[in-house]
């Protein structure tokens, strides 16, 4: 019988023909369409094989959906539905573009598997602005000549943290190797061992610094470091004192390092600069929303240290840079770097961080910076939020799907507050016929992906991260999954 539907297999023209084979090739194109049909009779052709080896009593290793693959393949009409059905499904996959929307249910903030900081509508809009029209990149309107791109957000950026200049790279990793590029090729710089931190995507403090041209010194141990363990190790290959923010770890019990005053009063005596890595970028206190072990970004300046660098898409909650802010000095300095040319960013980063940081001049960041209003969302809001919600997930599938309220915990992510939970509201979703990791595969798979963590079975959804427009999605969502499986009609042959 599989011999008999090996040779039914019909031709890629007669195919490609079919209505639904038309219509995909007006999106993706023929010779797309083509290419997929071919995959998909290749696939079938081994399928309907092994189906036939198993009918000759021969052993083979198979994935034991034979039965599956027989039952849908017995007449020539159910043949050209599964191949319709599974074009469809491929055609669907390979129309979505590589980089698509998600919905973050997972209740981490800052995901960087999701793009970190989602935007706020005025960096949206700004954002649009500029791409869709010509801009005053390089251009002095005032002069009407050309002008310099370092000269956007950095007035902006030096009255919010309170240094002489700043300027913008595109991303922190960049900022940190501008700086110790600038200011230490070929010379020392003094880090604690303490502070030799590796964070996401293996980037690791020793390589970028070996990658920039300095040598590190080590000092003090991984625990403990003193400031006369950068006094004794000066010498006249010193070129800066490094002070790095642990991010994503924390050392506890039995620690030590120095303060941002005792570092200060060093550089000053000892005529070397200091440096350090803030990471996350925090421009405003978050200890009112339970995040209490991030330095300010200001504290640090005002303090007296000569030059610090952090991210822009993670606590600040803009696009993806990196930004330096110092003495006017060291920034000149940073500048005139010809790595700036290779690690600048270009006029819609420019405009995104611009209108995230008027935000922040106006006062209203806790309100219209997404990641800010995420931590500062209170348990009571969002118990609301979740029994409301489960109230509707009950309604719309017809109790096919189960909605519970359960405590737990939202984290900050993106190598920020690693410490740091706030309470949350989590719906727990369940269903008797399917498993927590199919209703997360199967949310995945939608129009729209929907990413939820699992536990004991459960799909749990952690609204702090979802706004409220996307709940509607993810409702229908779960609509679409509880409904009954349907048997699919005859297929007529075009």
């Amino acid at each position: 019988m599989a011999n008999e539907r090996l040779r039914s297999l019909p031709s890629i023209e007669r195919l490609l023909a079919r209505p639904a084979a038309a219509r995909l090739a007006a999106q993706l194109g023929r010779d797309r369409v083509r290419d997929l049909l071919r995959d998909i009779l290749d696939n079938l052709r081994k399928e309907l094989s092994e189906v036939r080896s198993q009918e000759s009593g021969v052993e083979i290793s198979t994935n034991g959906d034979h039965e599956e693959v027989d039952s849908a393949l017995r007449t020539p009409h159910a043949l050209l539905y599964e191949i319709d059905r599974r074009l469809e499904a491929r055609g669907d996959q390979a129309a979505r573009p590589s980089l698509q929307c998600v919905i973050n249910a997972t209740g981490v903030i800052i995901h960087t598997n999701l793009g970190r900081a989602p935007l706020a509508r005025e960096a949206i809009a700004a954002l649009t602005d500029v791409a869709a029209n010509y801009s005053n990149l390089e251009y002095d309107l005032e002069r009407g000549e050309r002008g310099h791109r370092e000269a956007h957000c950095q007035e902006q950026l030096s009255r919010l943290v309170g240094s002489e200049a700043a300027i913008v790279a595109n991303n922190n990793a960049a900022a940190v190797m501008l700086v110790l590029n600038t200011l230490a090729e070929g010379g020392e710089v003094i880090v604690s061992r303490g502070e030799l931190i590796e964070i996401g995507g293996s980037f690791r403090i020793p390589d970028v610094m070996e990658k920039s041209g300095a040598r590190l010194r080590e000092v003090g141990t991984t625990n403990r470091t003193r400031i006369g363990d950068y006094e004794r190790a000066i010498n006249d290959q010193t070129r800066l004192l490094l002070r790095v923010h642990p991010s994503n770890y924390r050392i506890i019990g039995f620690t030590e390092r120095p303060a941002l005053a005792e570092l200060v009063d060093l550089s000053r005596r000892s005529g070397i600069p200091t440096f350090e890595d803030l990471g996350s970028g925090c421009l405003l206190d978050l200890a009112p929303y339970g995040v209490k072990d991030e330095p300010l970004v200001g504290e640090s300046l005002n303090a007296g240290i000569s030059v610090v660098s952090f991210s822009g898409d993670k606590l600040l909650g803009g696009p993806q840079s990196g930004i330096i802010a110092g003495t006017r000095a060291i920034i000149d300095q940073v500048r005139q770097n010809p790595l700036m040319r290779a690690l600048r960013v270009d006029k819609l980063t420019y405009a995104a961080l611009e209108a995230t940081l008027r935000l922040y001049e106006r006062g209203v960041a806790p309100v219209r910076v997404p990641v800010i209003r995420a931590m500062a969302a209170s348990f009571a809001e969002l118990g609301e939020r979740a029994a409301r919600f489960c109230d509707l997930v009950m309604q719309i599938t017809q109790g096919r799907m189960r909605a519970a309220v359960e405590d737990g915990d939202s984290v900050i992510g993106g190598g920020a507050a690693p410490e740091v939970k706030l309470p949350t509201a989590l719906v727990a979703i369940s269903n008797e016929a399917l498993s927590a990791s199919a209703i997360a595969e199967r949310l995945r798979a939608y129009a729209i992906p929907i990413i939820v963590r699992t536990e004991r079975d459960r799909a749990l959804i952690d609204l702090r991260t979802v706004a409220t427009d996307e709940e509607a999605v993810i409702l229908d969502a779960l609509a679409a999954i509880a409904q009954p499986v349907a048997l699919p009609a005859a297929s007529v042959e075009a």
